[in-house]
């Protein structure tokens, strides 16, 4: 492919995610979603058998975010994970595969048990996701990776999680990093500007659209950036009830 067409943190945005797509162009564009399709905003569900479907269809590469793997710890240890899962925004993603109030009707293993019974596709999809994508002289990763060692070794907690030591640290990897996870305003420091964030072959893709702010889709090309499309949440941003 000509080009990689590199979407950030959609968190549950389906709308957006949709009107993302139609930026699209699949005979000459790679795509990669960079992570977190799920948690928070309200159509987790339907993010999830999107990303499925790309991937089907067009061989698109969606890696794995620490909201994938969020919701993988809770299918797998629910009694121990549900409380901190919910207040990250899982409580929207379960009552988006079940119903509204599901967290307040069932126990957690209950919860988990209908979810893999309904979901099962979804959950190994899930779990079969990739860490990275290498393009080039991109690299593709959900959070970062670990700058004092060669960065094959980063670890998977480092590759899903990693902030301020990726952020701040310097990069001699010879990549191009691309990356999501941190929005970009706390990344500028300002806690409002919504662009993509550039420093050090450093590129910071999430514009933290399920809070209110933009989601992006980038086109790069072995040169460098060529377009940043750029759409803004205009529905409000996330308010848990809890």
């Amino acid at each position: 492919m000509e080009q990689i067409f590199a979407i950030g943190d959609i968190h549950g945005e389906y709308e957006l995610f949709q009107e993302m797509l139609k930026k699209f162009q699949p005979d000459k564009q790679q795509l990669i979603l960079i992570g977190d399709l799920n948690d928070r905003g309200p159509k987790s569900k339907e993010c999830w058998l999107l990303g499925m479907e790309l991937v089907e269809t067009y061989q698109a590469v969606y890696l794995r975010g620490n909201h994938e793997q969020y919701f993988l710890e809770f299918m797998e240890n629910p009694e121990d994970w549900f409380p901190s899962y919910l207040h990250n925004g899982g409580k929207e993603t379960i009552e988006s595969l079940l119903h509204k109030g599901a967290t307040e009707e069932y126990s957690p293993t209950e919860i988990a048990m209908m979810i893999r019974s309904r979901y099962k596709e979804i959950v190994t999809f899930l779990a079969d996701r990739l860490f990275y994508c290498e393009w080039g002289k991109y690299l593709f990763v959900h959070a970062g990776v670990d700058l004092t060692k060669d960065w094959h070794e980063t670890s998977p907690q480092d590759f899903l999680w990693i902030r301020e030591p990726f952020h701040k640290g310097k990069n001699n990897t010879g990549k191009t990093i691309v990356f999501g996870h941190t929005i970009t305003p706390m990344l500028y420091g300002d806690m409002q500007t919504t662009a993509i964030w550039q420093s050090d072959e450093k590129i910071g893709i999430d514009g933290g659209a399920v809070f209110g702010g933009s989601l992006h889709g980038v086109v790069f090309d072995e040169k460098g950036v060529v377009h940043d499309y750029e759409l803004p949440n205009k529905t409000g941003p996330w308010q848990p009830d809890f």
